[in-house]
C-alpha cells in the first residue's frame, strides 16, 4: 500500500504528532509512506520519523496581502502540490488540518486517487475565513472520507448533505517507562499541564484556579509545558498573583513522557478542544487527571469519577474546587491512577490503527 500524508509542517503540534505516529506504524509494516509538507524543511521534524518514510518539504508556504496576488500564489501552490502527489503515486492521500485539506482536495481534482481529510480541531473553532469556509463546503464533497475526532463534530459534515464522515480518534503512543525516575517517595507534588500558550488552552484559568488553592498545599507546584503568544500575559498573571516560585513555564520539551510519569496530577483546562491527545497520554501513564467539560473531547475520554474528573468549563471556581479535591485526597488520586491507563483499550495505537485500516479499506473498495 502506498500512502501520501500531507501537512503544513512537521513542527510541534497535535496533528503533526498524530501524523508521525500513523506514518511510523504503517512504515514499520512495509507500507510505502510519503510525507509532503508545505514548509521548506529548514527546521527538522520535531517528531522522529521511521527512516523508511520519504519526507519531502515542498517550500510552498506563502502569504500575500493583496487578494489578486494571493489567488495567484495559491494556484501556483496547488499546481506544485499536485505534481508532488502524482510523483508519489499513492493509493490513498491523507491530509491534516482544514486549510491543508482544502489545498489537497483542489490538488487532487482530476486524479484517480482516494482522499481522506482529517479535521484535527472541532470544526466550529476551525478559524477559517468566509472565503475558506465556502471553499471547504465546495471541496469537502469531493473527499472520499472526512474524519472528525469526536461524535460531537459529526453534525458539521452530515451525510444528509452528501458528506462521507467518520469518527477517527487520535492514537496514543506511550514509551516504555523503565528509564523514568519515580517521585513516589518525595514530598514535592507536581501539577502538570501541556499545550500551546494560546487562549484556547485556558492556562489563564488554570493559573487563577491554582492561586486559589496553592496556600493550603505548600508542597505543590504547577508546570506548564509549551510555547505561544500568551507567554508574556501568563507570566504577568503569575507575578500579579505572587506565583513566580510556584508556577513554571519551561517552554517546549521533547521528553514529555518523563514529565508525565513524574506528575501527581495532570490538568486540561481548555475552552474547547478537538481530541486532546495529551490528556490520553497522561491517563495512559497512570496520572490522575482533571479536565474541563469543554466542547468536544474530554467527555468522550474521561469516565467522570472513575478514571478522571470533569469540571465545568471556563469556571475558575469549579477548576479550583476540583484541584483542591485531588490535591487533598491521595486515595482519590490512587483510584484514578489505577483506572486511567485503561484509556489505551480505546485509544491506544493498535485499536485506533485498526480503525484507520478499516477506513482505508472502505475508501479503496469504493474506488
Amino acid at each position: 500500500m502506498k500512502i501520501t500524508l500531507i501537512s503544513s509542517s512537521l513542527e510541534v503540534g497535535g496533528a503533526e504528532r498524530v501524523m508521525s505516529i500513523i506514518a511510523n506504524y504503517w512504515a514499520a509494516r512495509g507500507w510505502q509512506i510519503t510525507i509532503l509538507t508545505f514548509d521548506d524543511g529548514s527546521e527538522p521534524p520535531f517528531y522522529n520519523l521511521d527512516k523508511r518514510i520519504h519526507y519531502r518539504p515542498l517550500a510552498i508556504e506563502s502569504r500575500s496581502e493583496h487578494p489578486l496576488l494571493s489567488v495567484g500564489h495559491n494556484l501556483h501552490r496547488v499546481r506544485l502540490l499536485k505534481k508532488a502527489i502524482v510523483a508519489s503515486r499513492p493509493h490513498v492521500v491523507i491530509s491534516f488540518g482544514n486549510k491543508t485539506n482544502i489545498m489537497t482536495l483542489l490538488a487532487c481534482q482530476g486524479l484517480k486517487v482516494a482522499t481522506i481529510v482529517n479535521e484535527h480541531v472541532h470544526p466550529k473553532f476551525g478559524g477559517l475565513s468566509k472565503t475558506c469556509r465556502l471553499l471547504q463546503k465546495a471541496t469537502y464533497h469531493q473527499a472520499s472520507l472526512i474524519t472528525v475526532q469526536t461524535h460531537n463534530a459529526l453534525s458539521f459534515f452530515p451525510s444528509s448533505k452528501g458528506y462521507n464522515t467518520f469518527v477517527m480518534p487520535s492514537p496514543v503512543a506511550i514509551p516504555e517507562p523503565d528509564t523514568v525516575d519515580s517521585q513516589l517517595y518525595t514530598d514535592d507534588r507536581y501539577l502538570l499541564a501541556i499545550g500551546e500558550l494560546i487562549p484556547q488552552k485556558g492556562f489563564d484559568l488554570l493559573i487563577q484556579a491554582f492561586a486559589k488553592v496553592c496556600d493550603p498545599h505548600p508542597n505543590w507546584t504547577l508546570t506548564i509545558l509549551g510555547e505561544g503568544e500568551m507567554r508574556s500575559e501568563l507570566e504577568d498573571l503569575c507575578r500579579q498573583l505572587g506565583l513566580e516560585d510556584r508556577v513554571f513555564m519551561p517552554g517546549i520539551v521533547k521528553n514529555i513522557d518523563l514529565h508525565l510519569r513524574k506528575a501527581d496530577i495532570f490538568a486540561l483546562t481548555s475552552r474547547f478542544e478537538g481530541f486532546p491527545v495529551t490528556l490520553c497520554e497522561a491517563m495512559a501513564c497512570g496520572v490522575p487527571v482533571i479536565a474541563t467539560d469543554c466542547l468536544s473531547g474530554p467527555r468522550e475520554i474521561i469516565h467522570n469519577g472513575i478514571d478522571g474528573l470533569l469540571v465545568v468549563s471556563e469556571n475558575v471556581d469549579a477548576i479550583s474546587s476540583g484541584l483542591d479535591l485531588l490535591m487533598s485526597d491521595p486515595v482519590k488520586r490512587q483510584y484514578f491512577s489505577h483506572y486511567a491507563p485503561k484509556v489505551l483499550d480505546r485509544f491506544g495505537i493498535e485499536p485506533v490503527m485498526a480503525i484507520w485500516n478499516n477506513a482505508i479499506k472502505q475508501v479503496m473498495d469504493r474506488r
